[in-house]
């Protein structure tokens, strides 16, 4: 099998289809395109994800803490407490465990969250840091996102710009093999997306305003965000490929190494639905915290559809992430 998230169609035969067991108290269960499991507490909901860092060595602590924070936010929930599971090699040694949990401390503390417990062990089974972190969120259960309410003409908008997350590992892992092909300002520039890797803000301000549904860019990129929303709403999405914005460090990095910016894992990046007479709204309260926010496209009736140099093409499924072709 491919490296990188499993496709969702052997997702759904190998592991939805093996998820037997129901409780009354769980509103939200797994399924493509929904970010996390939300438990019924009364007049709150408890809003649970979890997710590992694989595709990086480098700030692997702060990586971790942002994309299950990420995933909570997507749900319009407010992330509170975080475990983390640290699997290291034999050759790792306290100086790096130490840096790994500075690095997730000072990233949890920005973010408000508190590291609550985990665990961490040295063992043969792995050849490079994983760490696996899981996120509670709390949210009043009135506010819980209703995919259900989206409706055909609503409008997908994006905040930031695509490959994020996948363009600041690359410049970071790959920096010997890039800095003769890249100046050093755009090289900088690239290795310090990661201080924009959180959408907290975005989710807070979505949950305020009202929105439908949210979805985390992850592995698969802004194109596998897309298509995964389109099968969380059950209908059928078109988006427009100029619209899509996509930063110069990002565009010259993956031309460098002949990868689509638009497959590139893209924490950072939120994929949001919105009414569309809420959508002028939405974005003047995300660019007024400093959030840029662009309309890509709209919900349709049916397909998954890209509007490319004057053709209109399907978007297939997702596959192996870009960052896995050259990490």
């Amino acid at each position: 099998m491919k490296i990188g998230k499993l496709p969702n169609e052997v997702l759904e035969k190998l592991v939805f289809s093996n998820i037997t067991g129901k409780r009354s108290e769980i509103l939200t269960r797994p399924s493509i395109g929904e970010d996390c499991g939300v438990i019924d507490f009364g007049e709150f909901a408890c809003v649970v994800s979890t997710d590992p860092i694989t595709g990086a060595s480098e700030n692997i602590g702060s990586l971790a803490i942002h994309i299950s924070c990420n995933d909570v936010a997507s749900n319009g929930a407010e992330p509170i407490g975080i475990l983390m599971t640290i699997l290291a090699p034999e050759n790792t040694t306290e100086s790096d465990l130490e840096n790994i949990m500075k690095d997730a401390g000072q990233t949890a503390a920005n973010l408000n969250v508190e590291i609550i417990g985990g665990h961490t062990e040295i063992t043969n089974a792995v050849n490079k840091v994983v760490i696996s972190t899981t996120v509670i969120g709390k949210q009043k259960k009135k506010d819980i996102l209703k995919t259900n309410e989206v409706k055909i003409g609503d409008k997908i908008i994006i905040t930031k710009w695509a490959g994020i997350e996948g363009t600041s590992i690359i410049a970071n892992e790959l920096e010997d093999r890039l800095k003769d092909k890249i100046d050093d300002k755009m090289l900088k520039e690239a290795q310090e997306y990661s201080k924009y890797l959180s959408v907290i803000k975005e989710g807070i301000i979505c949950g305020r305003v009202g929105v439908p549904y949210m979805h985390d860019v992850t592995e698969g990129g802004i194109l596998g965000a897309v298509w995964e929303a389109a099968k969380a709403i059950n209908k059928g999405v078109i988006i427009d490929k100029e619209a899509i914005p996509i930063k110069e460090p990002t565009e010259r990095i993956c031309n460098i190494l002949n990868i689509d910016p638009l497959r590139l894992i893209s924490s950072g990046s939120m994929l949001i639905i919105v009414d569309s007479a809420k959508s002028d709204l939405l974005i003047g309260e995300l660019e007024s915290s400093n959030i840029e926010a662009s309309i890509i496209g709209e919900v349709v009736e049916k397909d998954i559809k890209i509007k490319e140099d004057g053709d209109i093409l399907e978007i297939d499924s997702p596959d192996s992430d870009e960052l896995y072709k050259v990490v």
